[in-house]
């Protein structure tokens, strides 16, 4: 049976782990990553520590009538290895859906990066409706690699 409720792309990046997951970890470089186009900046974020970490970004999209913002709630954390958060619209409790980034080393220069997109934990009926997830793309999401694997090698 074929899973609908995420989408999830791989890369191998020729970068180490530590280099991948300081760019990951860092919210004011997730525009410059974003395949989806949705991002505009970070709104003043810290770099991402631990689970529970909340970070804000600005964005805009049709979806939501413009110009928005969203609270990041840090849902999973190892360092050089898992980042994963839960996104709401900021000021809410996230709705369910979520980004989970996992990095492999495949050698002391090489990462295998897998990046999840999940809708799987939203219920609102609503908000189903509403948004027609998957909002971002199968090849927006590899889009999101092939600039992160630029972020990390400097090509």
């Amino acid at each position: 049976m074929t899973d609908t409720t995420r989408v999830t792309v791989e890369r191998v990046i020729p970068a180490s782990t530590a280099a991948i997951f300081d760019i990951l970890s860092n919210p004011l470089r997730h525009a410059d990553l974003d395949g989806s186009g949705f991002i505009r900046s970070d709104a003043g974020a810290q770099r991402i520590q631990a689970v529970g970490d909340v970070f804000t970004m600005n964005m805009e999209g049709e979806h939501m009538g413009g110009e928005y913002q969203t609270d990041n709630h840090v849902t999973g954390y190892a360092d050089n290895a898992l980042l994963a958060w839960q996104t709401a619209p900021a000021g809410t409790e996230p709705p369910g859906w979520e980004w989970v980034w996992e990095l492999e080393p495949q050698g002391p220069d090489s990462t295998l990066v897998r990046h999840t997109y999940d809708w799987s934990k939203v219920t609102d009926k609503e908000l189903l409706q509403k948004v027609k997830f998957p909002l971002v793309t199968e090849a927006q999401l590899e889009d999101t690699l092939v600039k992160l694997d630029e972020a990390a090698t400097g090509s």
